[in-house]
């Protein structure tokens, strides 16, 4: 990867964590569901519009459009948890909690994906950052009843998004970049508004120019371009060396949430960043644990 690629790849991780700082915003004036919903149908349509004028594929078999049927509905589930979370925590507690994604996916992908095993030096980097969870919870709890609720909230959607990554690699083989990307968020979009309808106790309290421009930021830097962009740069170099960069989102995501929303700056939050980081750093810099299994069998189980 050289110099302009390298820093496009920062610059994604930066504009990533800083997505739940845009959602603490949003949520101030539009509901939880409709929040969801506006931002990835606007989404579904960027990306529509992109694969159309770019050639990419997108038409799916029958057989394909029920697998992302499956897919969108868990990408709903994962969403609906993660942002009823954010309506309850902090930015930085959200995005902090969010980005032991990789350590859950790790956990899973030793149990449900061939030739996946857990090294030593991953084993290391889960500990770490499943301490640094642990160590926010507990701030969670001295800071207000409802930061921990929506901690756990949140807790859940990044353990059913685990699942949801494994679900994707099992089956992404028979699909293009394009099609994996659009038909979770098309599914998923209708759903979050006719929850909306429902639950939001107000789907619409008041607009104004920061809530547009967090909106704007959720549905077109992150939901479409971005994601757009990071597919497109693990296609070229490789997730590997990609997710070398990703301990940048949580301090991103702290940093913004701080800095933007007057968050507390706690012990417990530093001490969970620097966990969570040097886990992402351990477990993203270690080579793959093949042939490792009979060391750490007795860890992970379920692996013959």
């Amino acid at each position: 990867m050289d110099a302009r690629a390298a820093v496009f790849t920062i610059l994604l991780c930066v504009l990533f964590g800083a997505n739940a700082v845009a959602i603490k915003i949003s949520l101030v004036g539009l509901g939880v569901f409709t929040t969801a919903g506006i931002r990835f149908g606007i989404a579904a349509m960027v990306i529509l519009l992109w694969a159309l004028l770019t050639g990419k594929p997108v038409r799916v078999s029958f057989y394909q459009f029920k697998l992302m049927v499956v897919l969108g509905l868990i990408f709903y589930v994962q969403l609906s948890l993660f942002y009823l979370g954010l309506s309850r925590t902090t930015a930085s507690h959200g995005t902090l909690i969010a980005n032991i994604l990789p350590f859950v996916v790790l956990v899973l992908a030793h149990y449900f994906i061939e030739e996946e095993f857990i090294s030593l030096k991953k084993v290391i980097g889960l500990i770490l950052g499943f301490c640094g969870v642990l160590l926010l919870l507990g701030d969670a709890g001295q800071l207000d009843r409802d930061v921990l609720v929506g901690d756990l909230f949140v807790l859940s959607a990044v353990l059913i998004w685990g699942g949801n990554a494994i679900y994707t690699k099992r089956i992404i083989g028979s699909f293009q970049p394009s099609q994996i990307t659009l038909y979770p968020v098309a599914i998923s979009a209708p759903l979050f508004l006719l929850t909306a309808l429902f639950l939001d106790r107000e789907m619409v309290r008041y607009v104004d120019g920061s809530i547009l421009t967090a909106m704007a930021y959720q549905a077109f830097v992150t939901a479409s371009f971005g994601l757009i962009g990071w597919t497109m740069m693990i296609k070229r170099y490789g997730a590997s060396t990609l997710h070398s960069f990703i301990f940048i989102m949580p301090i991103s995501g702290v940093f913004f949430g701080v800095v933007m929303l007057g968050e507390p700056l706690t012990m417990g939050l530093i001490g969970s960043i620097v966990l969570v980081t040097v886990g992402l750093i351990v477990v993203n810099s270690s080579p793959r644990g093949l042939g490792q299994k009979k060391y750490y069998h007795y860890i992970f189980p379920g692996k013959q």
